[in-house]
C-alpha cells in the first residue's frame, strides 16, 4: 500500500483569498454490508501543522490512532456523525453518505466558511463549498477528516464485534469478506446489517 502525503497547497491558497475557516469532510463505510456510514469534518489549524497525515486507507491502524489523537487534540474544529443503517435502508446509501456529511459541517463550532469535500457536493448547506476529486489523498483537511471518520467507525464496530462475535466484525468492520458472507449465509442478517445490500448469494438471509 502506498502512503502519500497530503498537503495543504488548497487550504492556504484559499485562506489567501480571505476564508478564515476551511474544513475538510469524507465519509467512511458507503460499502460495507453493516453498520453505519459515518462522516468526517475537520477545520485544522494553520499554526499547528501536524506531519504524515494521509488518506487513512493507506496507514496502519496504529497511525491512524496516533493521528486521530492529535488531530482531534490540535484542531479547530471537528466532528464526526454517523448514519444508522435503518436509515441507509430507508433513503438509499448515497443520501445517507450526503446526509452524515451535511450533518458534519453543520455540528461544526466555529461554522467553517469554505468546505472542501473529496468527491461529493453537500446539498443544503449555508457555506461555500468545493468538491475535490481523490481530495483524501490531496488535501490535507480532506485526510484529516477521512482518519477521524474511520478510527470512530473501526472502534464502534470493535464494540459490536463484542456485543455479536458471531459475524467478525473485529476483522472486516462490516465489509464484504468472505468470512463476513459465510456468517451471513450461516446465521442470517442481525439488527445492524443493511437490508438494502444484499448479495445475490444472501437474497434468503434477510
Amino acid at each position: 500500500m502506498v502512503k502519500i502525503r497530503a498537503f495543504r497547497t488548497l487550504e492556504n491558497a484559499l485562506r489567501r483569498m480571505g476564508f478564515v475557516y476551511v474544513a475538510g469532510v469524507d465519509e467512511v463505510g458507503r460499502g460495507c454490508l453493516a453498520g453505519p456510514v459515518l462522516a468526517g469534518a475537520v477545520v485544522l489549524d494553520p499554526d499547528r501543522y501536524i506531519p504524515r497525515v494521509c488518506d487513512s486507507k493507506t496507514v496502519t491502524a496504529l497511525e491512524r490512532d496516533r493521528l486521530y489523537e492529535r488531530i482531534t487534540r490540535e484542531a479547530i474544529a471537528w466532528s464526526v456523525i454517523s448514519v444508522e443503517a435503518d436509515e441507509i435502508d430507508r433513503i438509499n446509501i448515497h443520501q445517507a453518505s450526503l446526509r452524515a456529511m451535511q450533518r458534519a459541517v453543520l455540528s461544526l463550532a466555529p461554522l467553517p466558511d469554505m468546505v472542501l469535500v473529496d468527491a461529493f457536493r453537500i446539498p443544503e448547506i449555508p457555506m461555500a463549498q468545493r468538491r475535490v476529486v481523490h481530495g483524501d489523498a490531496r488535501c490535507t483537511a480532506i485526510a484529516a477528516a477521512s482518519i477521524i471518520a474511520k478510527v470512530t467507525r473501526d472502534r464502534l464496530m470493535l464494540q459490536l464485534h463484542g456485543q455479536d462475535p458471531r459475524y467478525g466484525f473485529d476483522r472486516h468492520k462490516g465489509y464484504a469478506t468472505r468470512e463476513h458472507l459465510d456468517a451471513v449465509s450461516r446465521f442470517g442478517y442481525s439488527e445492524i446489517h443493511r437490508r438494502s445490500f444484499r448479495p445475490p448469494s444472501l437474497f434468503d438471509k434477510i
